[in-house]
């Protein structure tokens, strides 16, 4: 802040507070809401000067040389009384006071009034906040610090003290900016970094320090040849505009890069939620048991293993058993021993590897991203870019992760942490002999005189000390098995009637026994039927029909719609079961099983349901919750559109939400319950309306952050529909199909899809479905640069949807012929067409489609020449998108934008977008990556960092030849030709 006036905090007089003023920008007045005319530029260089003068009064001779310099009117100083008396007239006398035979301006409180000074203030605190090793909030005040400059400070004010405070201010800013991306970096926001350090390179390009932030932002991105390429730019034009040689700090950046240093690969203070002042401390251990016994020798081996934890990698501990064995419970118990060691919370995860479909790495990756306070927007599809970001948001954290009931170690090595002070902790019934580094613990059965401890402290010493011969029977009958123990000592415990000789008498009976109690899955069944003999029938008819949902677990009203049951009701029913511990709670309002118990609870509906058809009931209401709800949610994001009148009809009432974020948050919230639903339904009676449930749900594939299992699903259904020869469902599921792959990119298998629903739905008389995929076909073809055909397509569509009267997506369709006009090159039918769409949407009201209008005709007008215009609409795109969390829709607005500022010669501007389009993602995956970076490539030569440019070009040509982009690598072949890059 060295050079830049400062103003004091207190100023005079006491009745000024309503006022406000600002410099870091136009300079204006405000007296409350109310702005005040500020006059002349010369009259606003007077003011300017008097609230820059730190509350001094400033003499008519100085405020001259201010105004005019060495070169005054011969009415100077008339002129200056004259601004003066104006303004004393607006901001009243006791403000701008004459004082000496000059002028100051006294406030109350500077820091509320004047911008600058609130700027300098925040800067004061981030400083603080930063020596305090507090990084999150240091970067968070200067933020806000920056984000009261509203364009140039002291915009269009004449006079040389306002030129050199300007220039002033200007550096200042500079500083600000590089002090806060300089903790971007430091926290891991690298990607994001590159964007406006590719802007600000192309602004001061002799400015090393922005350079050198640039070339790591670059590296840490996984993009080192750029890094390089911007070094050897950053030389050559400081030899050919100064004559000399890049810096020594500069030279070192370039040289740990060649080397790949492992210190410049990861942040030393990785990013929290700047809306959080602390970090998120996740704490996710299921409760301990209080009555914990025995094992003591397991207890002390695992703490120690986990103690190491900071002085190495990582430390794992694999437990291994047969089911029911204990070693969740041992684990908890440890984890909740080792809480000291890992101040920075504990992520817990039952992986349900002993299910049908155990956890994939991907969504787990993504709730424990969630757990450490990533926004849903900001987490990567890929697994392996998920996994990436999980190792850097741990990295500097000391925090456990339990990975319960894995699968095997494949499940497990993506969700490991990777540096030092983070430990895992996993179980499974498998001995992971291929986990690298693993510290393998196998537990077996309990001792008898650890069961009969365990069960004592249940049931009360008192009751087993006069039984204990019948305590041993009982113990023995359980197979010493922990939780086959638990279970036969709380239903002891909760009958004071019953001696424990009245339980082993129970117990010796082989109906209730069995040779299975001993060893191997058959034994833990037969300890549940231990607990779910307790049960009253209201229970045990919860406890058997919750079962029957696949599903990583169920809210609170997805359970009520399986029970067809009040939700008060279901409440009471489900906290009773956690009670039994039939039932786990995995949050408020959230519930789920073991995966063993569930296979239980599933057995006993099957045996004990009655009538045998309420099982298909219970899931038939399931899916109508699930389908009415994903219709409310997609009605609420486009009214009008009538796809919500196509769909199956439901019996069963869903969720009504009052407004947008609400209905969104539900939806991905219950995505992954939701999808296997889908799965689970889709062959089955239910298949029709499963089918639309995935159609009603499409948002999930174009968030980007359920893109996997979305796709997954839908092929499911594709495989069920074509076995059940029914072409109705089938052609709608070819186009949840189509979506997935129109969004990812490829073209050529979208292609085939929306041509196979066309059929299909043509044969089924679906009007809905047929527009529908002809849309789709019509994108597939405009992808391939057919614009005659894809018009067609269009067309075809267009027709169909105004026969069934849904404008919502015949605006869609409206958009897309637009762009087929584009394609063709006629641009003022595509920009009449697109002014239609907006009109349709405009008419429909502000929704998320909404920003299909904005978007085309963006585009529409760039091809027009009128980019001003252009930017705008597409700037309305950004935002819709943006509050619709449609992070690949950002991302391909971004593109965009970037097209237009490079039209208009732009290249700094267009070179920003582009780096965000990269950060955010777009929509068509790895093959529009390379079109933008080819777009990036062109930017960069124009703002003279060639060596970069080709950097971007030669990434491009490698993601476009794998994905069947040959125009564009054509394209991009050509750039990197000597002749044309000289």
């Amino acid at each position: 802040m060295d050079g830049v006036p400062r103003v004091p905090e207190q100023w005079r007089p006491e009745d000024s507070a309503a006022l406000r003023f600002s410099v870091l920008g136009p300079v204006r007045a405000w007296r409350g809401a109310q702005t005040l005319p500020t006059g002349s530029p010369q009259q606003r260089a007077l003011l300017a000067a008097l609230l820059l003068r730190e509350g001094r009064t400033a003499t008519a001779g100085e405020l001259i040389d201010a105004l005019w310099g060495d070169d005054p009117p011969s009415q100077a100083l008339a002129a200056v009384r004259t601004y003066a008396s104006r303004l004393r007239k607006i901001l009243t006398p006791d403000v701008l006071v004459s004082e000496s035979g000059g002028y100051a301006i006294r406030l109350s409180d500077a820091i509320s009034t004047l911008d600058l000074v609130q700027a300098q203030e925040l800067a004061a605190a981030a400083e603080k906040a930063k020596v305090a090793f507090d990084l999150c909030h240091a970067r968070a005040l200067l933020n806000e610090a920056l984000d009261l400059w509203d364009g140039e400070a002291l915009a269009s004010v004449p006079g040389p003290y306002a030129e050199t405070q300007r220039t002033r201010l200007q550096e200042w800013q500079l500083q600000l900016r590089e002090s806060r991306l300089d903790m971007d970096l430091e926290q891991g926001c690298h990607a994001e970094a590159v964007s406006e350090l590719t802007a600000l390179t192309a602004t001061h390009p002799l400015r090393e320090r922005l350079r050198e932030l640039l070339m790591l932002a670059l590296y840490r991105s996984g993009r080192q040849a750029e890094a390089l390429a911007a070094y050897a730019d950053t030389r050559r034009l400081l030899a050919d505009e100064l004559g000399v040689d890049p810096g020594s700090d500069l030279q070192e950046l370039q040289q740990r890069i060649l080397q790949a240093d492992p210190g410049l690969a990861k942040p030393s203070a990785p990013l929290v939620p700047e809306s959080a002042a602390t970090p998120v401390r996740p704490a996710q251990l299921p409760a301990t048991v209080p009555d914990f016994t025995g094992r003591m020798s397991f207890v002390s081996e695992l703490r120690e293993v986990l103690a190491t934890a900071e002085g190495r990698v990582m430390a794992v501990s694999a437990l291994a058993g047969i089911g029911g064995v204990g070693k969740t419970t041992l684990a908890v118990h440890v984890a909740h021993q080792a809480r000291g060691s890992f101040p920075d919370g504990q992520l817990y995860v039952d992986l349900q590897g002993a299910g049908a479909r155990a956890a994939e790495p991907g969504a787990v990756l993504g709730a424990f991203l969630r757990a450490l306070g990533t926004a849903d927007t900001d987490i990567p599809d890929s697994l392996e870019e998920r996994a990436a970001l999980y190792r850097s948001t741990l990295d500097g954290r000391r925090i456990l992760v339990l990975l319960d009931n894995a699968r095997d170690a494949a499940q497990v090595r993506p969700l490991l942490p990777g540096t030092e002070g983070c430990a895992a902790l996993v179980t499974s019934r498998a001995r992971m002999v291929d986990l690298a580094g693993a510290h393998l613990v196998d537990l077996d059965v309990m001792s008898p005189e650890e069961a009969l401890q365990l069960f004592t402290k249940i049931v009360g010493a008192e009751r087993v000390a006069s039984e204990r011969e019948s305590a041993l029977d009982v113990v023995a009958a359980c197979g010493f098995l922990p939780l086959a123990i638990r279970i036969a000592a709380s239903r002891l415990a909760a009958r004071r009637t019953w001696t424990v000789s009245v339980l082993a008498a129970k117990l010796a009976d082989e109906r209730r026994r069995l040779d299975e109690l001993q060893a191997g899955d058959l034994a833990v069944k037969a300890t549940f039927e231990l607990g779910y003999g307790q049960l009253e029938p209201a229970q045990a008819r919860a406890f058997r029909l919750l079962g029957l949902a696949d599903g990583p677990d169920m809210s609170l009203a997805a359970a009520a719609a399986v029970l067809d049951l009040p939700v008060e009701e279901t409440e009471d029913l489900l906290e009773s079961l956690v009670d039994t511990s039939l039932l786990e709670s995995a949050a408020p309002g959230r519930y789920r099983y073991h995966d063993l118990v569930r296979l239980y609870a599933r057995a006993c509906a099957e045996r004990d349901e009655q009538p045998p058809g309420e099982r298909g009931a219970a899931m038939s209401r399931l899916l109508d919750f699930y389908l009415a709800t994903a219709a409310e949610v997609y009605a609420i994001e486009r009214p009008g559109d009538r796809l919500v009148d196509h769909l199956a009809a439901t019996d069963y009432p869903g969720l009504r939400f009052t407004e947008g974020s609400a209905a969104l948050d539900w939806l991905y919230t219950e995505a992954a319950p939701l999808l296997a639903c889908v799965r689970q339904s889709a062959g089955t009676a239910l298949l029709r309306r499963a089918v639309d449930l995935l159609w009603a749900a499409k948002d999930l594939t174009e968030s980007g952050a359920n893109s996997h299992q979305y796709e997954t699903t839908a092929r499911a259904v594709c495989d069920a529909t074509r076995a059940a020869r029914d072409a109705r469902a089938e052609g709608r599921a070819r186009t949840t199909l189509t979506n997935v792959l129109l969004v990812s990119g490829r073209i050529q298998q979208a292609a085939e899809q929306a041509q196979l629903a066309m059929d299909l739905a043509a044969t089924a008389g679906d009007a809905m479905a047929m527009s529908w995929a002809a849309n789709d076909r019509g994108l597939t073809l405009m992808h391939q640069e057919q614009y005659a055909d894809s018009k067609r397509f269009f067309e075809q569509a267009i027709e169909g949807y105004d026969a069934i009267g849904n404008k919502p997506l015949e605006a869609l369709s409206l958009c897309n012929l637009s762009r087929a006009h584009l394609g063709m090159g006629n641009v003022p039918m595509a920009v009449e067409i697109a002014q239609r769409a907006l009109a349709t949407y405009l008419a429909i009201g502000r929704t998320l489609r909404l920003a299909n209008g904005h978007f085309t005709l963006g585009i529409a007008l760039s091809r027009a020449g009128r980019h001003s215009e252009a930017l705008s609409q597409l700037s309305d795109a950004l935002s819709v998108f943006s509050s619709h969390r449609q992070r690949l829709w950002e991302g391909t607005t971004n593109f965009r934008m970037a097209e237009v500022h490079l039209a208009a010669r732009r290249p700094a501007q267009a070179a920003q977008h582009a780096e965000q389009a990269l950060a955010l993602g777009c929509i068509g995956g790895d093959r529009m990556q390379g079109v933008v970076l080819t777009l990036l490539g062109r930017a960069l030569t124009m703002l003279g960092q060639v060596d970069r440019a080709r950097a971007c070009w030669r990434e491009a040509l490698n993601l476009l030849e794998q994905n069947g982009g040959d125009a564009q690598a054509e394209e991009v072949r050509t750039l990197l030709t000597p002749a044309t890059a000289a």
